[in-house]
């Protein structure tokens, strides 16, 4: 018998028997875990620490079956729930307090088919482990940077990094996707079968239904990639970000890069006296042919003096995980950001001097480079937004104690209100935070493509069943 009395519900002092909840284990094939259970401290802890919910009921999902039994078991007894797959948001809305978490971290199925150049896989897996199983094969399709990111909340939210230059956002490249509603129905969402559900999960998040199976477009991917950060000291920050500025202006699609501020690692190509202080990275990965991927990144390489350059030849799933140690699980993490449409002097000299004042080891200022194959769909084929970004900065500070939280969070704060002049007026849903309120939903999409949203929210979810995640609120 599961050991609750009462589970967190959506109208206040509405209790549950144990033999309500008995009845839902019982038809539940997966693991369910409860706040005394073994392995549940475990099982609740996300990625960003700062985010300290406290579940009575996890519900880890062995299949879409168990998915179907937990999304009508909570809209039937009117829980406050939540749904996690990778647990890498920042925000934490794989959590909820009181109520219960729909896992689906243990569904981690992948099959590739080399053939089709197509790969169908469930919500539990995690971007190095699609990497490991396509490049098998020499294929791929664009996700993001860090390896330990969940692959299903990435593409929910459009999904960008190396890649995307040439082959687009992630959520350019899913075929089709089996959704389980509001209602506890399974439905397909592609290009011809329940096109306005695939066009709002494609940028959408998880606001019309949980994603069960993802079918993704690959493509010919390494198995070597040309990849690497070429390093500057922070005094020539300025002129590195002008040169790069303008030398990826005229880039090829096949060039993936962005310019980063971090503290100097304790390591033995950084001269001992910069250990601990900010430096300027420019990370680079050429998804094409490596010897014209040599010739098109020289410029680079060679501009100004830089500390150090490692950009060589490398297995395209070691590149993909050369950023994972920087922003490791449980620290405290707090997030804002942008997209610019260009890089002005004035922008750079607003970054750099902001950039001078981290402290933390964990955080990490960048200037992603968007365009080419993004810019390139149209803004109305998916619910992914602001395609004619040229830059996507991202503040992301990370820290070790919780005494220090507020501190860092004003800098975070004050960095990104600095920044307001030089912003499109959009921003990626995927780098919310969790005080992010609904007028930064709304600018994640653009006030039409957000009517939209609302009108899809109505059809499939007007009861807003699936709330804890960057709400599209319905009309009602």
């Amino acid at each position: 018998m599961l050991n609750i009395r009462t589970i967190q519900a959506r109208e206040k002092g509405l209790q549950l028997a144990d033999e309500t909840l008995d009845e839902f284990a019982q038809n539940f094939r997966g693991e369910i875990l409860c706040a005394d259970d073994e392995g549940f401290v475990q099982a609740r802890a996300i990625w960003n620490g700062m985010i300290d919910k406290h579940p009575a009921v996890i519900a880890r999902c062995s299949g879409t079956a168990d998915v179907v039994a937990a999304v009508n078991f909570v809209r039937q007894n009117k829980l406050a729930f939540s749904v996690r797959s990778g647990g890498h948001n920042v925000a934490g809305n794989a959590l909820c307090d009181g109520g219960l978490v729909i896992d689906l971290s243990q569904m981690k199925g992948i099959h590739v088919d080399p053939q089709r150049r197509t790969a169908r896989v469930q919500p539990g897996i995690d971007l190095g482990d699609l990497d490991r199983e396509t490049q098998l094969f020499g294929l791929a399709t664009p996700t993001g940077i860090v390896s330990q990111t969940g692959l299903a909340g990435l593409t929910l939210g459009g999904g960008f990094g190396w890649l995307s230059r040439k082959y687009g956002f992630a959520c350019d490249n899913l075929l089709s996707a089996e959704v389980v509603t509001a209602d506890g129905d399974v439905v397909r969402a592609s290009a011809e079968e329940n096109a306005d559900l695939f066009w709002g999960i494609r940028g959408g998040g998880g606001n019309f239904g949980i994603v069960t199976s993802f079918e993704y477009a690959l493509h010919p991917v390494g198995p070597t990639v040309l990849g690497g950060l070429v390093l500057h000291p922070l005094e020539s920050a300025g002129d590195v970000l002008r040169f790069y500025r303008d030398f990826t202006a005229d880039a090829p699609n096949e060039l993936g890069s962005m310019a980063v501020f971090r503290l100097a690692p304790p390591a033995p190509f950084v001269p001992q006296e910069l250990h601990g202080k900010p430096v300027l990275g420019l990370v680079i990965c050429y998804a094409g042919d490596v010897s014209e991927g040599e010739r098109v990144v020289q410029p680079l390489r060679e501009f100004g003096e830089p500390l150090a350059d490692l950009v060589g030849r490398k297995p395209y799933v070691a590149h993909q995980t050369m950023l994972d140690k920087g922003q490791p699980e449980g620290k405290q993490y707090y997030w804002k950001s942008e997209y610019l449409g260009e890089m002005s002097n004035e922008a750079i000299d607003t970054v750099v001097s902001h950039a001078t004042d981290m402290t933390s080891p964990f955080t990490r200022v960048a200037l992603f480079h968007l365009g080419g194959a993004i810019r390139d769909v149209d803004e109305r084929a998916t619910a992914a937004s602001h395609r004619d970004a040229e830059y996507v900065l991202a503040i992301n500070t990370g820290w070790d104690e919780t005494a220090d939280s507020k501190r860092r969070v004003q800098w975070t704060r004050d960095f990104w209100t600095a920044m307001q002049p030089f912003s499109t007026g959009g921003t990626y849903v995927n780098f919310l935070s969790a005080d992010d309120g609904q007028e930064r939903v709304r600018a994640a999409y653009g006030e039409e493509k957000y009517e939209r949203l609302v009108a899809l929210k109505d059809k499939y979810d007007p009861t807003n069943l699936f709330r804890l995640n960057q709400n599209i609120r319905p009309s009602s």
